[in-house]
């Protein structure tokens, strides 16, 4: 082990512990005197539900935890955006969990609340999970009202979820276990079952005081709306339970009688630990992102037995391309080549750039495993394709577009790891966001942006030092550079792992030890849906 090594482990391990760090405060959501709140009322956390619910010692892979980092400021902040969500196992059933968070403003929503439980509604529609939500909700954080209530992505979209997965045979099961108002109460009811807890379990249409003030009625909210009311009066509740534990209990009796679905068949043999240690990831990733290093090492630190059967791995080399297995899974794997490569006529290719070649051959792979019906994996660190006269004539478009064809038609499941760099044009291709990848997790070390900070910030300088010099002010030199680190500071901020967490551009961060589980998971639920429409690119240039 040499000095580097040492240095980028050390670098790594205190990222991945911030990360850590970081994770146990979103925990604690609206913090512990709320814990404490609810646990006098009788009431579990959000947290301790799920946990309650999910199956002894088995795996949960959290969705958006970050989501709100640092956003509604104003309004003191919405921790995990009000909200848990993820993926467990219930009776050793997958399905997807969703639990309002009632420490952090009651449970209200704000618009990342809506974002994330769309988000995790997509998830269980893809992958055909069945969903539990767990409500405790005071419903639209008033406030914020023209951000939430009225679009096509806003807070109503949840209840056209409801009814589509309902219409396609996707089970949800509903348990009120705090408050449900207004709109919010048809999330429950839209369920295939709906269940309330007594005494801390209400759902109405309007509140007491609305009512009040709507009709002259008065009346309390449990006579309104109360366990009672809907389990033996209105029938708008299936059961009623005296706590949360039996309420969870109920779910999971549901869940023990439930039939099998038909699955995808994706390939899975039991599963091998890496034979390369995947500790060594954190030394081999260089902590200054401008080093190249051997994408082929962190690869095999993550596959089964550290076998991996390259794709044409003479051609294209700025792209890995080929086959392996991960946790037993079959998966095709395109990845980002970040050492300087020879190409096939001698020329040099830089590290994390795209070339023709690449993307020709990294197309042609994505074909060949629609045709097989192997998901795909795409690990990026890409500063974006190769630019200049060289490349354009050569005809970087063209075949750039094929791989986003090739990528944007796939009928498998795709997943998207960022390890490093993930810019510009390059997060496109190599299945970003927009791409509907089942799964999207960053590394601690991942930036996500248009181009590099550097870059950007020269850029940005150029366009408001012309405007200044426009409007006939004098820039000085110490001007320009207070100027450029006032810039550079808020750019290299956006490029931050968790600035994009906390926006759901991607479902969440993780150490990097931690890919195997979120790729075995994730390709487990995506094996719940079968794969009914062909493969087709349509028209593609040649």
């Amino acid at each position: 082990m040499d000095i580097e090594f040492n240095k980028n482990e050390d670098s790594l391990k205190q990222l991945s512990f911030q990360l850590k760090a970081r994770h146990n405060k979103v925990a604690l959501g609206g913090g512990e005197k709320a814990i404490a709140k609810q646990h006098e009322k009788g009431k579990l956390t959000a947290r301790e539900r799920i946990q309650y619910l999910l199956d002894e010692d088995s795996e949960f892979l959290e969705i958006a935890a970050f989501a709100g980092e640092g956003m509604y400021q104003e309004y003191g902040g919405c921790p995990g955006g009000g909200v848990v969500a993820g993926i467990g196992y219930v009776k050793g059933r997958q399905c997807m969990v969703i639990a309002n968070d009632a420490t952090v403003k009651a449970g209200a929503w704000f618009p990342i609340t809506a974002k994330k439980n769309l988000r995790a509604q997509e998830i269980a529609l893809e992958n055909r999970l069945p969903v539990i939500y767990l409500v405790d909700s005071a419903g639209v954080f008033l406030p914020m009202q023209d951000e939430i209530f009225p679009d096509k992505e806003h807070f109503g979209r949840m209840f056209r979820n409801n009814a589509i997965m309902s219409s396609e045979g996707i089970v949800q099961i509903s348990a009120i276990m705090g408050s449900c108002v207004a709109g919010g109460a048809y999330l429950p009811i839209m369920s295939d079952e709906a269940m309330i807890v007594e005494g801390t379990g209400s759902i109405f249409l309007a509140g007491s005081y609305l009512v009040k003030a709507a009709i002259g009625e008065t009346i309390d909210n449990e006579t309104l709306g109360g366990a009672s009311t809907h389990s033996e009066i209105s029938g708008v509740t299936d059961y009623k339970f005296e706590t949360d534990q039996e309420c969870l209990d109920h779910i999971r009796n549901i869940f023990d009688k439930m039939g099998e679905n038909p699955k995808a068949g994706f390939s899975r043999v039991p599963s091998a630990a890496p034979k390369l240690d995947p500790k060594e990831i954190y030394g081999i990733l260089p902590q200054d992102r401008v080093k190249p290093y051997d994408m082929m090492e962190i690869i095999l630190r993550l596959v089964d037995n550290s076998e991996f059967e390259p794709y044409k791995d003479l051609y294209g080399q700025s792209l890995i391309c080929g086959l392996a297995r991960i946790d037993g899974w079959a998966v095709g794997i395109v990845a980002n080549q970040r050492k300087i490569v020879k190409s096939k006529k001698g020329e040099m290719q830089m590290g994390g750039v795209i070339y023709s070649d690449s993307a020709d051959k990294a197309a042609r792979f994505i074909m060949n495993c629609n045709q097989k019906k192997i998901p795909l994996v795409f690990l990026q660190d890409v500063s974006g394709f190769m630019v200049g006269s060289k490349a354009e004539h050569g005809g970087i478009i063209k075949d750039g577009a094929k791989l986003v064809n090739a990528m944007s038609n796939s009928v498998v499941p795709k997943f998207t790891i960022l390890i490093g760099n993930s810019y510009g044009a390059g997060n496109y291709a190599m299945c970003g966001k927009a791409y509907d990848p089942r799964l999207i997790y960053a590394w601690p070390t991942a930036q996500l942006a248009v181009m590099s900070g550097a870059s950007a910030a020269k850029t940005l300088l150029q366009i408001q030092v012309a405007s200044l010099k426009a409007k006939g002010e004098v820039i000085t030199p110490e001007a320009e550079k207070e100027l450029l680190d006032k810039i550079t500071d808020r750019y290299n901020e956006q490029l931050s792992p968790y600035y994009a967490a906390a926006r759901l551009w991607v479902d969440g961060i993780i150490d990097p030890l931690e890919t195997r589980k979120v790729l075995s998971m994730g390709i487990e639920a995506a094996n719940n849906a079968p794969i009914t429409k062909p493969f087709n690119v349509g028209v593609i240039q040649t």
